[in-house]
C-alpha cells in the first residue's frame, strides 16, 4: 500500500510542478501596463491585441472570435493574450500557445499545412471525381446500341 502512496505523491507533486510551470509562463500583466478602462496604455501593443484576439475563435460560441464573445472562457482568453504581449511574446508565440493548447479550431484563418490543404481540396477533388464518373458512364451508354 506503501508504494501506492508514494506513487500518488509523485504524481500530485509533478501535477503541482506544472501548474506551476504553466504560471510562471504566463506572468500577470502589469497593472500599471493598463489603463482606466482595461485596455493597454501602449497604442502599439491594443492594436495588436485587437488583431489577435479577432483571428482566436470563442471555443464556446464558436462563430464569434474572443474579441466580441462575453462568456467567461472568451474573457479569460483577452486576459490570457494580453498578459503574454505585455511579457513581450510574439503575435506568432501567442498563435503556437493558443494552437498547440486549444488545436488549430481556435483559429479562424489557420495556416496552409497538408491537413488544412486536405480538408480544403478534398471537396474540389471529389467534385472533379465525380464529374469524371459521370463522363464516363454518359460516353459509355451513348456507345451502346439502341434496342428497339
Amino acid at each position: 500500500m506503501s508504494g501506492f502512496r508514494f506513487l500518488l505523491l509523485a504524481v500530485a507533486l509533478a501535477c503541482g510542478a506544472s501548474v506551476l510551470a504553466d504560471s510562471a509562463a504566463v506572468p500577470a500583466a502589469a497593472p500599471a501596463a493598463l489603463d482606466d478602462h482595461g485596455q493597454l496604455k501602449d497604442p502599439q501593443l491594443q492594436t495588436r491585441f485587437e488583431r489577435i484576439t479577432k483571428e482566436l475563435r470563442c471555443l464556446v460560441c464558436q462563430n464569434e472570435s474572443i474579441a466580441d464573445s462575453n462568456v467567461d472562457l472568451a474573457a479569460d482568453l483577452r486576459r490570457q493574450v494580453r498578459e503574454m504581449l505585455v511579457a513581450g511574446r510574439s503575435d506568432d508565440a501567442i498563435f503556437k500557445f493558443m494552437t498547440d493548447r486549444y488545436g488549430e479550431f481556435v483559429r479562424f484563418a489557420p495556416p496552409l499545412s497538408a491537413k488544412t490543404a486536405l480538408i480544403w481540396g478534398a471537396p474540389f477533388f471529389m467534385l472533379l471525381l465525380g464529374g469524371l464518373i459521370i463522363y464516363r458512364v454518359v460516353r459509355q451508354r451513348s456507345r451502346m446500341p439502341i434496342d428497339e
